[in-house]
């Protein structure tokens, strides 16, 4: 689980995603990322911060 920004009109609100529903991340400009259940969710964050968190969280259950 992975804590993100989602972009909106109005304001920015945080949430928890579940990383293992990635699916896909794009820059178009702003950060899309697309689940496996079809949904988008835009964020604030990059992509490369979107995959650093990932990864620090994957550490934290698998290790190094």
């Amino acid at each position: 689980m992975i804590e993100l920004t989602r972009l909106n009109k109005q304001k920015n609100e945080k949430f928890i995603l579940n990383s293992e529903l990635i699916e896909t991340i794009e820059e178009k400009p702003d950060t899309t990322i697309r689940l496996v259940n079809g949904k988008n969710i835009v964020v604030v964050e990059s992509s490369a911060q979107v995959v650093s968190k990932v990864l620090a969280y994957k550490r934290t259950i698998y290790g190094r």
